[in-house]
Order: structure tokens, then C-alpha cells, then sequence
């Protein structure tokens, strides 16, 4: 597959990217192929960054009904109400992005992501995922792992102004510009489990404080059997409570996680267009990149706050040595 040259059609489609990133990163761009799992507005967001950049396939699993959060978090979703009938979200937004550019095959892929096999995601080059559990999480990025071939693996979560992505690209190399040439770079990542089993005591003192509240909010979820999203302000005091029992027990000052933010997101489990908007382009960017093996690559965390407007990556690796 690496040997096949873009045809006619896709040189001339593309030729203003292939003038930013070159013939070959569109080459690796045109043969790939995507698994997104849970359209909400990031996620849509991000489904239609890399169908206009023109990646080989792009498969999509969702199987819920169309809501009233997804008719208004949602771009892809049609005007009309009664267009919705009878579809799920996956095939709602598959027949949008079929019309973005005709020469990616959209598709749909029903069932249960945490159901597939090891060898279902064999056939993906990168797999991505949203609205989805502590323990999915884990669990596709193990399957993800357990391949011969190396899959990229993301994770993507948006809660009214903040949001949050996670890159697992495991042994990644890279080639980096610089001044006198190009340099081959290789980065080791952790799995996600991996990622948020560090030692809070071990983080760098200044951490994001926002990705210590999106772990108490998660394993919140988790406790109470919760779906991501199924949470409110009658919620607030048990979060408390948590938040208070897992500082006590990682030995971490409770300030390093403020109240006012852990309501922001117990409040805000709708998210906000302009912050999917944010999040969705620069994951876009994040696996153009990982396909491409061109630019510095995002390690491991990111995140963003729309109340500050800060953009913050946080590399979460373990510096303890593996014994």
C-alpha cells in the first residue's frame, strides 16, 4: 500500500495540501483508515477536518437515536426532524460526510465498540473515540496494543467549555525540520491506563487542574455505573466527596482541584459548539500528523479551557523505571 501513487483525481483535488505537506503525507493520508466511535459535536467536528484533508476511509460507530443535544451540538445532522427517523446517529452523520468529498468512503459500523474483537480493529490505522467509559477506554486502547501493527489510539472528551484529548501512538517515529536538515525523532507513549495510574504526588507541580478534575469526574461515572454525560449539579456533593477521598488517598492538596471547576463540568455535560470547533481541528491536526509522520507530535494529554482560552499539553508518563 505504501507504494501506490495518488491518482489524477486526487492530485488535482488536493493540490493546495499537498503544497503545505507534500505528495507523499497525502499519500499516507489517501490510504488510511479511520474508526470513530461516538458522534457528538467534537467528534463531528473532527469527522469533517479529515474527510476534507482526504483520508482513504473513515468508519463510524454509533448507534444511538438522534436527541435534542445532537440536533443542537451537532452540524451534521439534517434541518428537517423527519430526515432523522428511523436513523441512528452514525448513519445520520455518514450520509453528511458522503456529500464533504465523495472520494472517502464513509461507513457504518453498528454493535457494541467494546464487543469487537482484537481483530476488528486490525483494519484501522487510527482509532478514536468519544462518549465513552472509564473502562471502554482502557479496553480499546489494550486491543489497540495487542495488534502486530501499530494503531494510533485517541481519546476525546468535551464537557461544555473544557475539553480534553489523550494520544497513545505507542513507539512513534517521526521526522522533525530543523535548520540544517531533517532529524529522526522517537517518542515511547504509555497506554491510557498506564497514563492515569501515575501517582498524582509524581505529577509536575503545575499540572493542569483540569486533568485532575476530568479523572475525579470519570471515576465518578464509573462508581455510580454512570454513562459519560449522565451527570448533574444534584451530583455536585458526591463529586465533592470523592474528590476529598481520592486527594486523601494519592496525598494531594484538595486545592489543586477547585469546587468552582469540578461544578463547571458536573453542570456543563452538554457540550459547546465553539469549544468542539477548538478541540475537534487540533485532533484533526494530531493525526494528520501521526499518519503523516511529519510535525511534533502531541504528548500525551491536551487540553483547553475556554473561560481562560488556554491550550495546555501535559506529557503524564510514569518516571519510574519498569521493573
Amino acid at each position: 500500500m505504501d507504494g501506490e501513487e495518488l491518482t489524477e483525481q486526487e492530485t488535482a483535488l488536493y493540490d493546495r495540501q499537498i503544497r503545505v505537506w507534500g505528495a507523499d503525507a497525502q499519500r499516507r493520508l489517501s490510504k488510511s483508515h479511520i474508526l470513530v466511535h461516538g458522534m457528538k459535536g467534537t467528534i463531528t467536528e473532527f469527522c469533517k477536518n479529515i474527510v476534507l484533508a482526504g483520508v482513504g476511509s473513515l468508519t463510524l460507530v454509533d448507534d444511538r437515536a438522534v436527541t435534542e443535544e445532537a440536533l443542537s451540538a451537532n452540524f451534521l445532522m439534517p434541518p428537517d426532524e423527519n430526515a432523522c427517523s428511523g436513523k441512528t446517529l452514525a448513519e445520520l452523520c455518514r450520509d453528511s460526510l458522503n456529500e464533504f468529498n465523495p472520494m472517502v468512503r464513509v461507513s457504518v459500523e453498528k454493535g457494541d465498540l467494546a464487543s469487537f474483537g482484537v481483530e476488528f480493529f486490525d483494519k484501522f490505522d487510527v482509532v478514536v473515540i468519544s462518549f465513552c467509559s472509564l473502562a471502554t477506554k482502557k479496553l480499546i486502547n489494550e486491543r489497540c496494543r495487542k495488534l502486530s501493527k501499530r494503531v494510533s489510539f485517541y481519546t476525546v472528551d468535551c464537557r461544555d467549555c473544557c475539553g480534553e484529548i489523550f494520544v497513545d501512538l505507542q513507539k512513534y517515529n517521526y521526522a522533525k525540520k530543523r535548520q540544517d536538515g531533517t532529524t529522526e525523532c522517537e517518542l515511547q507513549y504509555p497506554s491510557f491506563q498506564e497514563a492515569i495510574s501515575v501517582p498524582w504526588r509524581s505529577l509536575p507541580r503545575k499540572v493542569s487542574k483540569l486533568y485532575l478534575a476530568m479523572r475525579v469526574i470519570e471515576r465518578f461515572e464509573e462508581d455510580e455505573g454512570r454513562k459519560p454525560g449522565e451527570i448533574c449539579i444534584e451530583d455536585l456533593p458526591a463529586v465533592l466527596k470523592l474528590k476529598k477521598e481520592l486527594c486523601e488517598a494519592q496525598s494531594l492538596n484538595e486545592s489543586h482541584i477547585p469546587n468552582a471547576l469540578l461544578e463547571r463540568l458536573v453542570m456543563g455535560a452538554r457540550e459547546f459548539p465553539p469549544v468542539c470547533a477548538i478541540i475537534g481541528g487540533i485532533l484533526g491536526q494530531e493525526v494528520i500528523k501521526a499518519i503523516s509522520g511529519k510535525g511534533d507530535p502531541l504528548k500525551n494529554f491536551f487540553f483547553f479551557d475556554s473561560v481562560d482560552g488556554k491550550g495546555i499539553i501535559e506529557d503524564i508518563s510514569d518516571p519510574r523505571p519498569k521493573g
